[in-house]
This record gives structure tokens, C-alpha cells and sequence, in this order.
């Protein structure tokens, strides 16, 4: 079987295509050698896993540390903040039994004390500092977060001989958000705040141009056929390297466009084919993406870039960040969708209800298309006359009514191109 473009979890390199992911972070090393505690976040399925496996492979093989990589999601489902640290210290000890030799494992059969016992008691006993990857920590339940982060701290100043050297908390969101969302509560954070003792916060990037192009030639040495620089470019600006959207617009053109029918050439054509298919299609990442749409932060930035207006500026700190680390927005100003497939997937599905409601009569192409060719005048009359009589009681109850207008007219001309033809979004 050939290799393939990944869409599903994490990479594994004897069956996809894989990005070396160990050059796409830099700074980490030196932070784990000072014995610092951090930050890594990114959206979903930019790579993160699969960076973390492939660093704590390479630092066991270089022998100095004892890594391990692990997901403590399941955890969150404690009912307790207790529970949820007793859950987490079996799924390490878990993990541990599966990537470590036994010289480097927790000697007790299954550990029955909370993480923190856990880890100080490993730490203790190892032959080498422990170095510890925690992903998905920002799905715990507030209180259970609290408590994992002061129970981090608590053992900081033990290590590396009575705690883990270094330890990276990672997930979707910048864990410090929580700072901001308890800055006025009662309890306050103080000079004790476990948010101290984090050296940095880094931010796991999209691909580059070069790592594109790099990700894609990998497809011509297993099958011998060719993205062409003009395809690799247009997947690139499709995407701007999202490594998720990278790898499912090239799997879409190789396994669904072509069926994998590795003796015909790719063509520009071909991606414009994939990506209407991928929109269409809605797959768990664009669905996941999609239900924060009506989030309060994230909706009021999704509204200011739909209306091409700055929002009220009360707030907005919080509210472009949460959005930035969803992956809905670009990475860095001016704000702006985070790529062209996002921004054509998301007005298309607020106006969805719109798209389908619209009656028959005023979207018949007859009326629009003559000889072959659009009639933009006659287009905008319909389109008029079906917004007097009809955009009030439409628009009364819409979420996103403040650019109902706008979303209502786009669903308009998405029903009418439907009959052939292409829509293009500029915000």
C-alpha cells in the first residue's frame, strides 16, 4: 500500500506523508535543558502530537531525559478535581508502560495517589530527569485546571530531583486565558498564582511555503505523480499551511478526484473540484471549528470582518485571542480569516437556513443566465424585490442579524451559481 496524506490523528510515518516536525518549533530544547516549565498551543490538528512524539522519541534515544508524551484528556471527566488528578496519574503510568523501559517506569503496579504524588515518587526514583508533554490540559473543568496547576507548582521547586525537570503544558488554548477569565473573581490568583512558574508560551506554527511544497513532493517519490509548482502554490494560498487543510485538499484531489489514479496529472482544476467537495463534505475538523461560530467572542469577530468594520473595542483583547487560538483568524493583524477556504466555508454556513428557504421562482437561473452569460441587472432586481418583501421577517430572529444583509445575499448568489459557475468572497 502506498503512503497517504493524513486527516486523522497523528501522524505515523510508515503510512502518511509526513512534514519533519522536529525544525517547526524552535527554542524548545533550551527551555527543557534550563529545567523550565511552559506554554505550547496551537488549534486543532496543526501537528502538536505528532511534534511531541517525535521530540520524546528523539530525546529518550539521546538518553539523557526520560520523556513521555501524553493526552490527559480523559481525565477531565472526573467529577472532582481529586478524581480528575487520580485519572490522570493512571494514564501516565499507562502511557509510561507502553514507551518506556522498565528502568524508567513507576515500580508500583498501578499508581492509587493523586499526580502529584505520582510524579514527585517517579522523580525520585528515576535514573535520569523526567521531561513531561501534558496535552489537551485546557479541556479540564476549571476547578480540576486549578487544581492541576497548583499542584504543579507545589512540586516546582523540587525538581529535578523530586518533580519532573520540565514539563509542557499543551492544548487549543494559551492555559494564561484562565488568568484572564479569574482576574476579578473572589478568590483572586495573587502572588501565588501557579500561572508563575511558566517560562514561555509558544505557538505551534502552520506550514510554511517550503514545508508544502516539501509534504507534497513526498507523494511524486511514492507514486512518481507530480503536483505541479502552480497546484502546490494554489493548495498553499488555499490553506496558508494549515496543516489539517493541507493534508485533506491533497488527499481529497489524490483518493476522491482521481480515485487514486496515480497516472493522471493534477491540475489547478482539479484543487477548485477538492476544495468545493471538502466545504460540502463539512469534516469533523470544520464541524468542530463551525459549532464556536456562535460563541460570544467568537462571534462578534466573525461579525466585524463579515461587516468590514472594527468592533467596539471593550473586550477585544480577550475576544480576537480566543478567536486567533480556534485557528478561525489569521495569526497575525490585520485580523482577517485564517485562509481563503475558511472564509468561503464560514458566511456559507450562517446563511445555510437562507440558501435553503429561498423559493424556487426566485432562483430559477433561467431568469439570470442568458446566452450563457450572467445578467447582473436582472440578478439585482429579483434580489431587491425579495429583500423588501421578505428580509424583515427573515432577519427578526437571525443570530447573526447585525450582517444578516450582507450573509443574505451571498446565500442568494451562492443558490444561483449552484447551477455552474463560482463565487468569490473578499473581507
Amino acid at each position: 500500500m502506498h503512503k497517504f496524506f493524513n486527516t486523522a490523528g497523528a501522524c505515523q510515518p510508515d503510512i502518511h506523508y509526513v512534514v519533519d516536525s522536529l525544525p517547526r518549533l524552535s527554542g524548545i530544547r533550551e527551555l527543557i535543558d534550563g529545567r523550565h516549565y511552559f506554554i505550547i498551543h496551537a488549534p486543532r490538528q496543526t501537528g502538536k502530537t505528532t511534534y511531541l512524539y517525535a521530540l520524546m522519541h528523539q530525546l529518550n534515544q539521546e538518553g539523557k531525559y526520560t520523556a513521555l508524551a501524553v493526552s490527559i484528556q480523559a481525565a477531565a471527566s472526573g467529577q472532582t478535581p481529586q478524581e480528575a488528578m487520580q485519572i490522570a496519574a493512571r494514564i501516565i503510568f499507562e502511557q509510561a508502560q507502553l514507551y518506556l523501559p522498565a528502568t524508567e517506569r513507576f515500580t508500583e503496579s498501578s499508581p492509587q495517589v493523586d499526580l502529584s504524588s505520582y510524579l514527585g515518587q517517579w522523580a525520585r526514583q528515576n535514573p535520569k530527569p523526567l521531561v513531561l508533554f501534558l496535552e489537551n490540559v485546557d479541556t479540564w473543568p476549571d476547578a480540576s485546571l486549578l487544581a492541576l496547576l497548583r499542584s504543579i507548582r507545589a512540586g516546582f521547586e523540587a525538581r529535578p530531583q523530586g518533580f519532573p525537570s520540565s514539563i509542557a503544558l499543551t492544548g487549543q488554548r494559551d492555559i494564561r486565558d484562565y488568568k484572564l477569565r479569574h482576574r476579578s473573581t473572589r478568590e483572586g490568583l495573587g502572588i501565588g498564582s501557579p500561572f508563575n512558574i511558566t517560562s514561555a508560551t509558544l505557538r505551534f506554527p502552520d506550514f510554511t511555503v517550503a514545508e508544502v511544497e516539501a509534504l507534497l513532493s513526498q507523494h511524486l517519490q511514492e507514486t512518481r505523480q507530480l503536483f505541479p509548482p502552480e497546484v502546490t502554490q494554489e493548495v498553499y494560498r488555499l490553506t496558508q499551511g494549515q496543516p489539517w487543510l493541507t493534508n485533506a485538499l491533497a488527499n481529497q484531489i489524490v483518493a476522491e478526484v482521481l480515485k487514486n489514479d496515480y497516472s493522471q496529472p493534477i491540475t489547478l482544476a482539479q484543487v477548485t473540484q477538492a476544495k468545493e467537495e471538502l466545504i460540502q463534505r463539512r469534516d469533523t475538523h470544520l464541524d468542530n471549528l463551525l459549532d464556536k461560530l456562535r460563541e460570544p467572542p467568537v462571534k462578534r469577530m466573525m461579525t466585524a470582518i463579515i461587516n468590514g468594520e472594527a468592533p467596539s473595542f471593550d473586550g477585544l483583547n480577550e475576544a480576537i485571542s480566543y478567536t486567533r487560538d480556534l485557528g478561525l483568524i489569521a495569526p497575525k493583524p490585520p485580523v482577517r480569516f485564517a485562509n481563503p477556504i475558511y472564509q468561503e466555508i464560514i458566511p456559507r454556513v450562517l446563511g445555510f437556513g437562507f440558501e435553503e428557504f429561498f423559493p424556487e421562482e426566485v432562483i430559477d437561473p433561467q431568469w439570470y443566465i442568458k446566452q450563457g452569460r450572467l445578467d447582473l441587472e436582472a440578478l439585482l432586481l429579483a434580489f431587491q424585490k425579495f429583500y423588501r418583501a421578505n428580509s424583515e421577517a427573515w432577519l427578526e430572529k437571525y443570530d447573526f442579524r447585525e450582517v444578516g444583509r450582507q450573509l443574505l445575499l451571498m446565500a442568494f448568489l451562492q443558490r444561483i451559481i449552484n447551477a455552474g459557475g463560482r463565487l468569490e468572497r473578499e473581507m
